[in-house]
């Protein structure tokens, strides 16, 4: 997928067709990136360290209706759980910013003042525990909350 990230892929084929499960099978272990497949509401997460058995359970789970994350993701994202959680909207100004958009153009993409956008830019680099807009997409790298191909 160059052109697109996972997360639009998952809204794109919830907009066609609402009910099909979808199970999510990354290398990523980022508490951001696990959370923001939480947060999109997708029926199961593995990660590709997983055994065959897991695989297979998670896949008999989501068949049946249910849900299934697997055991290092719940762990990764339980670790997690108060250091550095960012809401949609952060991560959606934090990507426009690697993106290489102004406070005026992010405004303008999200329906938001460039005001707004500052706040948000402020909290991320308070969250993040950054002085520096370089520190801020650093972070977000490594993080995997934005992609590579992403950066100017």
């Amino acid at each position: 997928m160059p052109h697109a990230k996972g997360i639009e892929v998952l809204a794109e084929a919830r907009r066609w067709s609402k009910q099909t499960s979808v199970v999510l099978l990354t290398g990523f272990t980022s508490a951001g990136v696990l959370a923001s497949w939480l947060d999109a509401e997708v029926e199961g997460i593995l990660l590709k360290s997983c055994c065959p058995s897991e695989m297979k359970t998670c896949f008999e789970t989501v068949l049946q209706g249910g849900r299934y994350f697997a055991r290092d993701a719940l762990k990764i994202l339980e670790e997690a759980t108060g250091k550095t959680a960012l809401t949609n909207r952060e991560r959606e100004v934090l990507s426009l910013i690697a993106m290489g958009y102004q406070n005026s153009g992010i405004g303008e993409r999200l329906s938001i003042s460039p005001r707004t956008v500052e706040k948000h830019r402020a909290s991320l680099m308070e969250k993040v525990g950054v002085s520096s807009l370089a520190e801020l997409i650093a972070y977000a790298l490594r993080e995997g909350l934005i992609a590579e191909q992403t950066q100017l």
